[in-house]
């Protein structure tokens, strides 16, 4: 995240890390984020994933496989799975149940994250996505959630 902004990419964290900073206990082994699709950002998150060393993610090759990390290239795709030398980072561009950055950025929420001001999506946002994807992790994660929102909610 602080490559991140030190590039300033306009981005929105999404995933269980951004549950994670609204204090909701997901686990999870990469970080997911949805960039806006300018060509000037697409530009600036090239470059700091050039900086992280960003490769393409694959089981068989869990180390990563080069590819061209350049705006054009990371415009071709929706969804990009890479490691970096911070980990796993999953790029993804419209989630499932949202519009996307300029979507997801109207309801973020915003955590100081090592002095790092961090978007995160929002509690509803996220509890969206995780319903369209609908992977049984994801379903998991949505009852975690609601269950919290539900509690803090009676706490009022």
């Amino acid at each position: 995240m602080r490559v991140l902004a030190e590039h300033d990419v306009r981005y929105v964290l999404i995933g269980a890390v951004a549950a994670r900073l609204a204090g909701y206990p997901l686990a999870t082994y990469d970080t997911d984020l949805t960039p806006e699709r300018s060509p000037e950002n697409l530009t600036r998150l090239a470059a700091a994933l050039r900086a992280l060393d960003a490769r393409v993610y694959t089981v068989s090759v869990p180390e990563g496989l080069p590819f061209d990390c350049s705006p054009q290239a990371l415009a071709r795709a929706e969804v990009w799975n890479l490691v970096t030398t911070v980990g796993r980072v999953d790029v993804l561009f419209s989630p499932a149940g949202s519009g996307g950055y300029a979507d997801l950025a109207q309801s973020a929420e915003t955590f100081d994250v090592n002095d790092v001001p961090v978007s995160a999506a929002s509690l509803p946002s996220l509890i969206k996505m995780k319903e369209a994807a609908g992977r049984p992790k994801d379903l998991q994660a949505v009852a975690i959630i609601k269950a919290m929102l539900e509690r803090d909610e009676r706490r009022r």
